[in-house]
């Protein structure tokens, strides 16, 4: 049987500390914030993205990011990075001390107003700002495009206003753009067909993969994205996460499960998966509630 050609490296990129805690009604304190990013680099995980510069009333869980960002022993070689609503997020950021940011717009135009309360236009006005000033401060920006695979409240969105909206986000001057799965509605078809009208139009190295596992196909649709080619994956240890602006949109797909299938396949992270487990088990201490990954669940297979 002839197998497709898969990527022979993948890079992940950890999103637990920020869109896996942001919408837990549990306060987690600044320390056990550290102790978490800290557990997730140690682990090899080569990016992190530790908090949220955003408004602390509509945000509660990041109100201490930037304490989050300084109480941190920068590990060599891993990027940390956190999310920007605007210049004022942008700045407190970099006197955090970030060198990496991320900008997070819509592909629908209710979400957009929902989130961030304003249009999808005016959200790339601002963030080509956000992108400019970013740039003279040395400071590189990704971006998250919401809601690539459907909408909460407008329902299917068109490949080709994905494929549109991910070109205008690199031509602004974002690095990367993560094609997110908002609310967990993707399917593996979905992928191959959103992927093949992005790929019309941006370079395949500048794209990745943002899922969410609400209705289980997660994995399913990292695999039909690494059969495309596509290598860099967002993911949230433990499963944790979900977006707070959007109904139905709990649990990010779990890093230890994308890991360990990952391994499975032979493709290379550099990811130790029960040091990533450990650290899970950590912060779910601290939740007081089981977490949704099953690999940190039922842990490593006999051999």
């Amino acid at each position: 049987m002839t197998r497709p050609t898969l990527p022979a490296r993948v890079t992940v990129v950890e999103v637990g500390p920020r869109d896996g805690l942001q919408n837990e009604p549990v306060a987690v304190s600044t320390e056990a914030k550290i102790a978490f990013v800290q557990g997730l680099a140690s682990a090899g995980l080569p990016v992190v993205e530790i908090a949220a510069f955003v408004r602390p009333d509509r945000v509660p869980q990041m109100a201490d990011a930037a304490q989050v960002a300084r109480g941190l022993r920068r590990r060599p070689g891993v990027r940390y990075t956190a999310l920007v609503p605007n210049i004022r997020g942008l700045t407190a950021a970099r006197e955090a001390g970030l060198t990496e940011v991320a900008i997070f717009a819509a592909a629908s135009e209710t979400f957009s107003r929902r989130n961030i309360n304003q249009s999808i236009d005016e959200s790339l006005a601002t963030y080509g700002e956000v992108i400019g000033a970013a740039r003279d401060a040395g400071i590189r920006v990704r971006a998250y495009l919401s809601t690539a695979f459907g909408c909460p409240f407008e329902g299917a969105v068109q490949v080709s206003r994905v494929a549109e909206l991910t070109a205008r986000l690199l031509e602004l001057g974002a690095f990367e753009v993560a094609v997110s799965d908002t609310i967990g509605v993707a399917t593996p078809r979905q992928v191959f067909d959103t992927l093949d009208a992005v790929l019309t139009r941006v370079p395949i190295a500048s794209v990745a993969l943002h899922f969410h596992d609400t209705r289980g196909t997660a994995l399913a649709n990292v695999l039909a994205a690494l059969e495309v080619g596509v290598a860099i994956f967002d993911s949230s240890a433990g499963g944790l996460g979900g977006c707070p602006f959007a109904p139905g949109a709990a649990g990010n797909l779990a890093t230890e499960d994308l890991i360990y299938m990952l391994d499975g396949l032979g493709v290379e992270t550099g990811v130790d998966v029960e040091a990533v487990r450990a650290a899970s088990r950590e912060i779910g201490r601290v939740l007081n509630r089981p977490l949704a990954s099953r690999y940190a669940a039922a842990g490593p297979p006999r051999r």
